[in-house]
């Protein structure tokens, strides 16, 4: 058990047997029935009471909890049209209808489909279909000689988060974007639709924030400082993070009506979808209207945080997280996973009951507002945002949860700790635990979740580096927090994505029905954050690390050498092979250390502060070229990819843009930074020396 005296195991894993004990799935159930049950949007009276009910079950248990309040620009539809003007009319219903057979499908209050943040507009062009949206199909477009200047785009979901494919459509002169889900890529094509089936059915619309969050996240008025009362807003033309043309999403219903009138060349075959018809490109004789506006209000936000403080080292804090708003019922999307964290926060504070103190403080928060773009956790993070540089250890996120094995993604200092952690956990219905079965899953063919690295066989539990799309980003991103993201999946399809059909009804139809995958969840949940707070020395680790950067060196270094270009990464070998001999010694002397029955507190203290800091010195105050909140320099989304992470991503970037006296200069940035860390990593070394 790293980072544990071996006299102090027995009793953390007493601990930890009576914190797996606790979850249930019935309170699971429960805790989904209330919370999802109606619809509770971010901004919304609903939210609030949702908010309310975490709060009340928190402090039931005897924790320490409160709502802390911020406020956001938070726009809803006012006006939303659709029309096919020729050659056939057409108009669209831009409207889910009822299910029978699900009876929150009709439930009062829902938000009407939209993509929020995109700007107000009423306009009328011809339609080109540029396949995902994703720069190379404009380029495809651009080859073929057909232009978006002037001209109102259509996209499909997929390949790249929503607000990239708004993004490109308007550097390339596009007057508005419309985003449909092609049967494809979640609708009949994989599998039978909802109710009788989990996939999206002809009229299902997935809504979504397309906020430019490679930017920064948050509220888009407030980047880099909190957004509450009182506190200074940028204007509306001033915040960058706002789309500049008018979007809107679509079902495949009402896209068929629009793709089916298109001329022009037929589309290369990687682009054609599933619908029944041949996919022309265009541009031609279609003509569509388009009418969006927005109320641009600002709404307030509810962030619950509950507080375990430390007995020993109460300034040091373990931070889990997970969002409560959703963008209708929400019950896969965040509820499975809200749930299951609500759950951990009661088998700890069972725990603190019967006398446990941790050594750390532990603090566990239920965002706000993540559905618009991480605005709970960014107004938070940016607001302690000096406490948490000076007192953060480590973040642990979860999101949605399905029915499968477990996946992490996150710092891989703490890739070591991540599979430690599966490895104490029991696999619902397995006779193994949870690493063991992630790494002989049989091949998925979801595309959402990861799966088992084809060619060389994996032999241990791996982690998967984070990207965007979940709270994580401020803690990891901006602050230089180490972080990880946990939840199950890979044999739950779907298609309810953001649409009414996200709902209870679904969730126990088609995915974790007997909620024991979100039991498993909350186990491991609760056995990190209780390690993370426990343990004498921190459980970072650094050969991983070294390995795996050296990896995306590989990776980048092969992509320039294919646009003709060898880049000097002889540096940065250097502080990578001196960063795997120094986690090798560190390794042998924190195994000698935990033998120890006696210790020097005030040394495992320095070789704690020393290991917070191999997180922080990867950031840099500057941030990233053209996009300075982002400040880490070995993972961050990518600026057209959106979710998608792009490692060591100044150098990687540059490369992608063919910008070579930047990547150079990247690469010093980023060799600075494993300098530093390798001198961090010699203090905690030098602190562990001798004893």
């Amino acid at each position: 058990m790293r980072g544990f005296l071996t006299k102090d195991i027995a009793d953390e894993q007493g601990f930890e047997k009576q914190a797996q004990s606790v979850p249930d799935t019935g309170r699971l159930r429960k805790y989904m029935d209330f919370m999802a049950g109606e619809p509770h949007n971010a901004g919304s009276p609903r939210s609030k009471v949702v908010a309310e009910y975490v709060l009340g079950n928190f402090k039931e248990w005897g924790l320490d909890a409160h709502i802390e309040e911020f406020e956001a620009l938070l726009p809803t539809p006012t006006v939303r049209q659709v029309e096919v003007t020729g050659p056939k009319r057409y108009v669209a219903k831009l409207k889910e209808p009822v299910v029978p057979e699900d009876p929150n499908s009709g439930d009062a209050h829902q938000l009407p489909t939209y993509n929020a943040y995109g700007a107000t507009g009423d306009v009328t062009g011809s339609v080109v279909y540029v396949n995902f949206g994703i720069p190379d199909d404009y380029d495809w477009l651009i080859k073929h000689g057909i232009d978006v200047q002037g001209k109102i785009v259509i996209a499909r979901y997929g390949k790249s988060w929503r607000g990239i494919k708004v993004k490109v459509a308007a550097e390339h002169g596009a007057i508005a974007c419309l985003i449909y889900s092609d049967p494809h890529e979640d609708g009949y094509y994989e599998g039978d639709v909802f109710p009788k089936g989990p996939m999206r059915p002809a009229e299902g619309v997935q809504r979504g924030s397309v906020l430019d969050m490679p930017l920064y996240p948050g509220d888009p008025l407030s980047p880099g400082w909190a957004s509450e009362k009182g506190s200074k807003r940028l204007s509306m033309a001033e915040a960058k993070s706002l789309m500049k043309i008018p979007v809107l999403p679509i079902s495949y219903a009402d896209a068929q009506p629009i793709l089916e009138q298109l001329t022009g060349p037929v589309a290369p075959r990687e682009w054609r979808g599933a619908l029944g018809i041949t996919y022309h490109v265009g541009p031609g004789a279609t003509r569509v209207h388009m009418k969006t506006d927005y109320d641009w209000s600002t709404r307030p936000l509810y962030d619950v945080i509950a507080t375990i403080p430390g007995a020993v080292e109460p300034d040091e804090w373990v931070i889990a997280g997970n969002h409560h708003d959703a963008w209708v019922n929400g019950a896969d999307d965040p509820i499975s996973g809200a749930i299951a964290l609500m759950e951990t926060a009661r088998s700890l504070a069972a725990l603190q009951k019967q006398g446990w103190k941790p050594k750390r403080t532990i603090k566990i928060a239920l965002w706000d507002g993540e559905e618009f773009g991480l605005l709970g956790s960014t107004e938070w993070a940016e607001k302690h945002q000096d406490e948490l540089r000076q007192k953060a250890v480590a973040y642990l996120n979860s999101d949605s949860s399905a029915k499968g094995w477990l996946h992490v993604s996150g710092s891989h200092t703490l890739e070591d700790f991540a599979a430690e952690v599966a490895g104490a956990i029991t696999q619902p219905g397995a006779g193994t635990n949870l690493a063991d079965a992630a790494l002989h899953r049989p091949p998925s063919d979801d595309s959402d979740e990861p799966s088992p690295s084809s060619g060389k066989k994996k032999t241990s539990f791996t982690i998967n580096a984070l990207g965007a799309g979940s709270d994580y980003v401020a803690f990891l991103d901006y602050l230089g927090v180490a972080s990880m993201d946990a939840g199950f999946g890979g044999q739950t399809k779907g298609g309810i994505y953001h649409s009414v059909y996200d709902s209870i009804y679904w969730y126990t139809h088609f995915s974790d029905g007997s909620f024991v995958d979100g039991k498993a969840l909350s186990q491991y949940t609760a056995t990190a954050l209780l390690r993370l707070a426990d343990s004498s020395v921190l459980p970072f680790e650094f050969s991983h690390f070294a390995n795996t950067v050296n990896s995306y060196l590989d990776e980048i270094q092969k992509e320039a050498k294919g646009r003709g270009q060898t880049l000097d990464f002889a540096g940065l070998t250097k502080q990578l092979e001196a960063l795997k001999q120094n986690g090798a010694k560190y390794d042998s002397l924190l195994a000698a250390a935990m033998q120890k029955g006696s210790v020097d507190g005030a040394r495992f203290e320095a070789v704690n502060q020393a290991l917070i800091k191999t997180e922080r010195v990867l950031t840099r105050s500057e941030g990233l070229p053209n996009r300075e909140w982002y400040k880490h320099q070995i993972y961050a989304p990518g600026f057209y990819t959106g979710y998608g992470v792009k490692t060591v991503p100044g150098v990687r970037e540059a490369v992608d843009s063919q910008d070579w006296p930047l990547a150079k200069r990247e690469t010093t940035v980023v060799e600075q930074c494993l300098s530093q860390m390798n001198q961090v990593v010699n203090e905690a070394i030098n602190g562990l020396s001798g004893m």
